[in-house]
């Protein structure tokens, strides 16, 4: 994973040239925060289109990002999850065999995926569409991988409860069960507390019992599994008198071949499990790859879309991401603002004078700034 966990996406105003700017941003933060990453951020000459273009897109951008983000991250916690419970090793994410930090730092706008004279309104429902996509598909693969989980855990709880729930057949074994024309053999499950009392009064809980036929097959912490053989006509009245005497009789019918097609059932499940967990975690990998892709676009459509709503026409700004520590928030915030000349920034004014933009982080600071969460 990438060692940066938070990035800054900022774009100041040029006023001469951007390569100027570019020169006194790397000499402020060289001198006063060195050790703070920062990078161009390269977006392409995109489409304007018109300012109600623009403003309509604004409304639903922080949403759209939210949910992009939002898709990003469940895929994460995913690949988290599968790896955890592989017991692999954690592994770098990457976009196109990249790193994600690298692919953020040393952005390239996909021209052949996204046209940049296509309409911003085009681009951004094209990606949205891409990662709504992907979010669906995430959902029937972990459905499909879930289930066959639960059905492995219901199987695991019934082979590791207490006598009293779990299955009993790989604990029974052919010669403690007796069944002829007019002999069972029934199963109690007795508190371990209990024992001598069972021991001392199951001959006498019915007629017909066989004596001494009854021993011990199995104890967990709860309760002993013992056998009892008794005549068939009898059962009804026995286990009434078990159960008076709080002995629970366990209904249990001896069958290799119900034995044998449990274990193939579970053999099954388990390899199904296997399988669907290797699968959907390379799918995660490749899919966290396109969606991180989709979302960096986004964010470059995000930028130049409220550049051109902060700073004006003709497009003019400098796109930077940084990645300051926390204690050196308040330092960059300080170098970026003092680069802002307010007095040449054109503002697009709403009707009330107040700063069109996109909300959030960016209506705060002088210049176009958001943030961007990739761990």
């Amino acid at each position: 994973m990438a060692a940066v966990a938070r990035y800054w996406v900022v774009s100041l105003p040029v006023q001469t040239s951007a390569s100027s700017l570019w020169g006194r941003l790397q000499e402020a933060i060289s001198k006063n925060s060195f050790d703070t990453p920062l990078y161009r951020f390269n977006t392409p000459d995109l489409r304007v289109g018109t300012l109600d273009s623009l403003l309509s897109l604004s409304d639903d951008i922080l949403k759209s990002n939210s949910f992009i983000e939002g898709v990003s991250q469940k895929i994460r916690r995913q690949i988290e999850d599968l790896e955890r419970t592989s017991g692999v090793e954690s592994s770098a994410l990457t976009v196109d065999g990249v790193p994600v930090d690298s692919y953020l730092t040393r952005f390239v706008w996909d021209e052949a995926k996204y046209p940049t004279m296509s309409p911003l309104r085009e681009i951004v429902d094209s990606i949205h569409v891409q990662v709504s996509k992907i979010e669906d598909d995430l959902k029937v693969r972990v459905a499909e991988y879930n289930n066959v989980r639960s059905q492995l855990n219901a199987i695991n709880r019934k082979q590791s409860g207490s006598l009293a729930v779990r299955d009993l057949s790989n604990l029974v074994k052919p010669e403690d069960i007796i069944t002829s024309e007019h002999l069972v053999t029934l199963l109690a499950i007795v508190p371990k507390y209990s024992q001598k009392d069972w021991l001392s009064s199951y001959e006498t809980l019915t007629s017909y019992v066989v004596p001494r036929s009854s021993k011990k097959l199995h104890e967990d912490n709860e309760y002993a599994l013992y056998n009892v053989t008794l005549f068939g006509r009898v059962a009804d009245n026995f286990k009434t008198s078990a159960r008076e005497r709080g002995f629970q009789i366990r209904e249990f019918e001896y069958s290799p071949e119900t034995q044998e097609s449990r274990k193939r059932e579970l053999e099954k499940l388990m390899q199904d499990q296997e399988t669907l967990r290797g699968s959907l975690l390379l799918w995660c990998y490749t899919s966290y790859g396109e969606v991180f892709s989709s979302w960096m676009h986004f964010c470059a459509v995000r930028v130049f879309a409220e550049s051109i709503l902060r700073y004006g026409l003709p497009p003019s700004f400098l796109a930077t991401v940084l990645a300051p520590s926390t204690k050196n928030e308040k330092k960059v915030r300080s170098i970026l603002e003092g680069l802002c000349d307010s007095t040449h920034s054109t503002y697009w004014k709403s009707e009330d004078e107040g700063v069109v933009g996109l909300g959030g982080d960016a209506d705060s600071h002088p210049y176009v700034s958001f943030t961007i969460n990739i761990i």
